[in-house]
């Protein structure tokens, strides 16, 4: 009887491990594949653009910001594209003679009877690395909030970037750099990014090389002028730099 009893034991403890391989925990890639599905499949549009997108009668970005068409949900863009997010590090954490190591969340305070209440800041940007990119900023009591806000705002800002094959050096048909010379501002910051030939790389600021990424520019040169510690205005300057060459283009294509 102990024989079997045994026998038996091993056998349950055999087809629970052989259970336990077909259960496989999910990924966070494939958690935020189904979680978006779920959204957009809950999604019940309220503006007309949302309703020709989730009826099929758009199926593409560049109709819509071709006819600067205004989009006021983020659903629009999450069915048409697919987009990659990032966070810049606009924030710093404390350390010992402000040496701190840079963080996505930029914490400020406020003074009341009740004592401090802090709010935090993030600046996110979202692209799909063929030639469409969005940057925004969401501010709100707790960090997660703050995240989401800041990707929400983003797809709605979501642009065109015309993207070539245009330096002297380079005679490849791939668009990996910028058609043209293109100057952007954004408070005391003023970049000038120059088309660069392909193995170059992006030779510029550490927190724009996300923003270039996602638009899928690979070879750039670049130049800055002014306060260039402040991230906000040096992404916002090389993102009107960006924004110029689509609106070049289209100018071209109506002539």
């Amino acid at each position: 009887m102990k024989e079997i009893k045994r026998k038996s034991e091993v056998v349950e403890k055999i087809l629970e491990r052989e259970s336990l391989k077909e259960i496989r925990r999910e990924t966070r890639e494939e958690r935020n594949e189904r979680e978006k599905k779920e959204k957009y499949e809950s999604w019940e549009p309220k503006t007309k653009l949302g309703k020709d997108v989730k009826a099929k009668k758009i199926t593409d970005i560049d109709y819509i910001l071709s006819n600067n068409l205004k989009i006021l949900e983020e659903q629009i863009v999450d069915s048409l594209v697919n987009l990659k997010t990032d966070l810049i590090l606009i924030g710093q954490s404390k350390g010992k003679f402000g040496g701190g190591k840079r963080r996505a969340w930029r914490q400020t305070q406020r003074k009341s009877k009740e004592g401090n209440i802090p709010t935090f800041s993030a600046f996110a940007v979202v692209g799909d690395e063929k030639g469409h990119v969005g940057i925004g900023d969401g501010k709100a009591m707790e960090t997660l909030p703050a995240r989401d806000k800041a990707i929400r705002k983003a797809k709605l800002n979501i642009m065109k970037v015309s993207r070539a094959c245009s330096d002297f050096d380079c005679a490849c048909a791939e668009p990996h750099t910028i058609p043209f010379k293109t100057i952007g501002k954004s408070g005391s910051v003023r970049i000038i990014l120059i088309p660069a030939p392909q193995g170059t790389g992006l030779v510029v600021g550490g927190e724009l090389k996300k923003v270039l990424k996602l638009a899928g520019i690979k070879d750039i040169y670049s130049k800055t002028f002014g306060q260039r510690r402040t991230t906000f205005n040096l992404i916002k300057a090389g993102v009107d730099a960006l924004k110029k060459t689509s609106i070049k283009e289209n100018k071209e294509k109506k002539q």
